[in-house]
């Protein structure tokens, strides 16, 4: 029998990217898919590809995407055979999976019992070690007092790793130095810990000089077979978030590919896995990868976000493979007959800004583009129209590439992200670009410190105004104005490419004075000069120069009026000054209003109305997206105002903290 007749109808209990991947695979074989949305996501594209769709609740994923309840009611609603948690969410919730079965609903992962014994970091690395695979050294035990904590750390020595026990994608997890930064890293992933996995405990472990992140894909199916499907390295990372991910490791030996996976398929076979999974290491890299210089981190009991690497180097589908087990099928081949060819990278496009900290940036997305090129896949849960919501992970897209060799793919990466367009939200798509030209990753060795001591190389700081974006943004606005009163306003543009120079043809040809054209420029006033020279119109910035051989640059009109100016992956918002939009708050000193850098929930104010605190100092935390983001004082003063109170939402650019002279 085939998966469509022993599983003829799926049921993907998630959203973006992984359902429209889960669907396309699904519906090639044959399986009638059901997709279960939010109301944020009521139009989101996984809904439109899914063959039926089913509200669940508000956009908060507490109420709808991670509510058991609501989804397993759907799944026997719309009589789903199987229901396939993606990653995030409920993927890994053992209580889930048991429900599933116990509905008589195919659960398309581990047994419950795989889920319950890798899930706790603590009780994962306990059980691993029996089973002789190496862990780091540190504490992971059942105690939780602050002073015990703090003590372990000493033992360990310092610099130490703090980490959530349910965690997972660098929420809960602390660095740290010095015996006087434990306590307040400690108390942070705590909070972190709760929030996102609803369990504050932690571990401690010993800090890897160097470290890079190896992990092995591993198969098992229910026939007693287990198998790996070769390594990925992920050590590209910020605050412990995968950026970068590449198959094969680079510097892999054969002999050290083949003890890592023999650690990896042990670890498995000990709890009876089945299904997808990996299993995750620190490697130290200061002399290369070597056999004895690997430990166990932590077992995902999903699929990866990075899978897609896998199958380029593999030619498997591992959606399929995960629903050939779940139907009770074996795997179908032996360890001896897993080949790779080639090597793939992904990058993890994001809606956030490099140059303001990462910072998570949300709105609708005017423009959307990405290329068809050789060895390129893109793999994506929105589309030109759609909107990135504060509720859940601002990923865009993943973009893979696949060629003979690590370099081929690195260039064939690099030329893809410089073709991709996203207007709206800012990306870090300039930032990805950068990684892959940047000579340390490509000619190692690297770590996974490699991103945060390379921020100011590839361009995650405050950049010079693109003045060039500017001008081409601001041709287009004089032409605007110049045609208002005589023709309908042109058509938004999407992906056009402008150059400061502009043909005169739309203008009239007689000659004219130069004119003053007043702009907001991302928030700032700036003032350009637009002159007619050989019938040709000209744009200068005072104080800026110009290249005019720069002329790749796409413009996307947002609302009317405003231009997003797309240049080498940045993004320039450029408008006609309006004086009567000034936000005011803004005047209030320099730098005395310290405002939400994005939505989300203030959950700790440390300052008071009338206190004195000095630059730096903290003044709140606001978390989005289950990570904390510090705001800090940007010069010393006095608080005149605290706006809002700890537990209460907050706005993007909402007034927290107002700072007197």
């Amino acid at each position: 029998m085939s998966i469509a007749e022993k599983l003829p109808s799926i049921l993907i209990a998630n959203r973006g990217e992984i359902a429209c991947r889960v669907i396309r695979t699904a519906r090639r074989l044959g399986l009638r898919t059901i997709a279960v949305h939010s109301d944020a996501d009521a139009e989101a594209l996984f809904v439109q590809m899914a063959d039926e769709a089913y509200a669940i609740g508000p956009a908060p994923a507490r109420e709808s995407y991670l509510d058991a309840g609501k989804i397993l009611a759907v799944a026997k609603q719309a009589g789903a055979a199987c229901i396939h948690p993606g990653y995030g969410f409920l993927s890994e919730n053992a209580d889930f999976a048991e429900a599933c079965a116990a509905a008589g609903i195919v659960f398309v992962g581990p047994p419950a019992s795989a889920i319950r014994a890798m899930g706790l970091k603590d009780a994962a690395k306990a059980l691993v070690e029996k089973a002789n695979v190496p862990v780091v050294p540190g504490y992971h035990g059942a105690e939780q007092g602050v002073d015990f904590l703090r003590g372990e750390a000493r033992r360990i020595g310092y610099p130490v790793l703090i980490k959530a026990v349910a965690g997972g994608g660098g929420k809960g997890m602390r660095k740290v130095e010095r015996p006087e930064d434990f306590d307040e890293a400690l108390a942070s992933a705590r909070r972190e810990g709760q929030s996102a996995f609803g369990d504050g405990r932690v571990l401690v472990e010993k800090y890897i000089l160097q470290p890079r992140h190896v992990e092995i894909q591993v198969f098992g199916d229910s026939h007693g077979h287990v198998v790996h499907l070769y390594e990925r390295d992920c050590s590209l990372q910020r605050r412990h978030q995968k950026v970068i991910e590449e198959a094969p490791a680079p510097g892999m030996s054969a002999e050290v590919r083949a003890a890592m996976g023999r650690a990896a398929t042990e670890a498995a076979r000990a709890v009876g896995y089945v299904g997808a999974g990996t299993v995750e290491f620190i490697a130290d890299g200061r002399e290369g990868l070597r056999a004895d210089g690997f430990w166990f981190m932590e077992m995902n009991t999903r699929l990866q976000v990075e899978h897609p690497v896998t199958e380029a180097i593999t030619g498997l589908d591992l959606v399929e493979l995960q629903l050939q087990v779940a139907a009770g099928e074996p795997l179908g081949f032996t360890q001896a007959e897993v080949t790779a060819t080639g090597h793939a990278v992904e990058a993890r496009l994001y809606a956030e800004d490099p140059e303001k900290g990462f910072l998570p940036s949300t709105g609708k997305l005017w423009a959307l583009q990405f290329p068809e090129a050789e060895g390129i896949r893109i793999d994506t849960g929105v589309e030109a129209g759609d909107t990135v919501t504060p509720f859940y992970d601002p990923m865009i897209a993943k973009v893979i590439a696949h060629g003979a060799t690590r370099d081929e793919a690195l260039d064939r990466l690099g030329a893809a992200l410089a073709e991709t367009v996203v207007a709206g939200p800012r990306t870090n798509l300039a930032f990805l670009k950068a990684l892959t030209e940047a000579q340390g990753f490509r000619d190692g060795p690297f770590d996974t410190g490699f991103i945060e001591r390379n921020l100011s190389a590839l361009g995650a700081e405050p950049q010079a105004l693109d003045a060039a974006a500017v001008a081409a943004a601001a041709l287009q606005l004089e032409e605007e104005r110049q045609l208002a009163g005589l023709m309908q306003a042109p058509e938004r543009i999407e992906g056009e490419h402008r150059s400061p120079w502009l043909d005169a043809d739309a203008f009239s040809l007689m000659p004219r004075p130069p004119i003053g054209l007043p702009l907001l420029v991302d928030g700032e006033r700036v003032e350009a000069q637009i002159e007619w020279q050989e019938g040709n119109a000209h744009v200068s910035l005072p104080g800026h120069d110009i290249d005019e051989g720069e002329h790749e640059i796409a413009l996307a009109e947002a609302e009317r009026g405003t231009y997003l100016a797309l240049h080498r992956g940045r993004q320039t918002s450029v408008a006609l000054f309006d004086p009567f939009g000034v936000d005011l708050d803004a005047a209030v000193g320099a730098g005395g209003v310290i405002k939400a850098p994005m939505h989300g929930k203030l959950v700790a104010l440390f300052v008071s109305v009338g206190e004195t605190v000095v630059k730096g100092q903290r003044l709140a935390i606001v978390e989005a997206m289950k990570m904390e983001h510090v705001l800090t004082a940007p010069r010393d003063g006095l608080v005149s105002e605290v706006a809002g109170e700890p537990g209460s939402q907050v706005a993007e650019g909402a007034k927290v903290v107002v700072l007197g002279e």
